[in-house]
C-alpha cells in the first residue's frame, strides 16, 4: 500500500467532502501517519472511514468525525488542550500540531502506554498523557483550558467539562443516544456565558460515567 497516496486520497475523498475545508485541518491530517497509531490487526483500515476497534470495547473515530471536530475547535497555536479519551493517540497527535500543548486522559493504562509509544514514533513532543477517571471533569495540570475534545458521547448533557474551559475556549462533545447523537460545540463568552451550537449528527461509544439510563420494558 502506497501509504501517502492512501492518506491524501483519505483527506481529499472523504475528509473533504464532508465539509471540512479548513486548510490547517486538512493539513495536518493529510500529515499526520495515521498507520503509526492503528492496531496492526487492523492495519489495511488505516484510511478507510470507519470506526476501528481498539480493545476494550473501545474504537478510533472515523476520519470524518475527526476532521470536523478538529475544525469546529478551530485551534491556534498557543491553546492549552485537554482531551477526553486518548485512545490510540491519533486524535492526541492532530490537536498536539495543531495546538500548544495536549494534556489526554483516559481511563485505561493500557491505551496510555500505547499512545505515547505511537506518539513517540510521530515525533509528537508536546503532549502529557494521564491515565484516570474524568467523567467529571479533570483536576490535573491545570483548571482552566483554551480547547477541550471529549471523544466519546454522554447521554445527557452535564456542564462538567464547559467549566473548565477559559473564557473564550471550545469544547466539543458528543451528546445522546445511538443510533442518533448530536455533535454540539459549546463556546465560554464570560465567566457565567455560554454558547451551544448542534453540529451535525454522528453517533460514538459513551463515556464512561455517561451511559444510558437502562430502558425498563413493563
Amino acid at each position: 500500500m502506497n501509504l501517502d497516496q492512501a492518506r491524501f486520497n483519505m483527506v481529499e475523498q472523504q475528509v473533504r467532502p464532508w465539509d471540512v475545508l479548513d486548510p490547517k485541518v486538512l493539513d495536518v491530517m493529510e500529515n499526520v501517519p495515521r498507520e503509526l497509531f492503528v492496531p496492526r490487526a487492523h492495519a489495511k483500515l488505516a484510511y478507510a472511514d470507519l470506526e476501528i476497534p481498539l480493545g476494550q470495547g473501545e474504537s478510533m473515530m472515523r476520519p470524518t468525525v475527526e476532521g470536523r471536530l478538529l475544525q469546529a475547535l478551530d485551534i491556534q497555536p498557543q491553546d492549552v488542550i485537554l482531551e477526553i479519551g486518548t485512545g490510540s493517540g491519533y486524535l492526541t497527535a492532530c490537536l498536539a500540531r495543531l495546538g500548544g500543548q495536549v494534556d489526554s486522559i483516559d481511563i485505561h493504562k493500557t491505551f496510555t502506554r500505547a499512545a505515547k509509544k505511537h506518539l513517540d514514533k510521530a515525533g509528537i513532543t508536546n503532549a502529557h498523557l494521564e491515565t484516570g477517571n474524568a467523567a467529571e471533569g479533570w483536576t490535573g495540570q491545570r483548571d482552566r483550558y483554551n480547547v477541550i475534545a471529549v471523544t466519546a458521547s454522554m447521554a445527557r448533557y452535564r456542564d462538567c467539562f464547559e467549566r473548565q474551559l477559559s473564557p473564550g475556549g471550545r469544547l466539543f462533545v458528543v451528546v445522546g443516544e445511538a443510533p442518533v447523537m448530536e455533535a454540539m460545540l459549546v463556546m465560554r463568552q464570560g465567566e457565567n456565558e455560554f454558547i451551544r451550537h448542534t453540529l451535525f449528527e454522528t453517533s460514538l461509544k459513551p463515556l464512561t460515567g455517561f451511559e444510558p439510563r437502562p430502558h425498563f420494558v413493563f
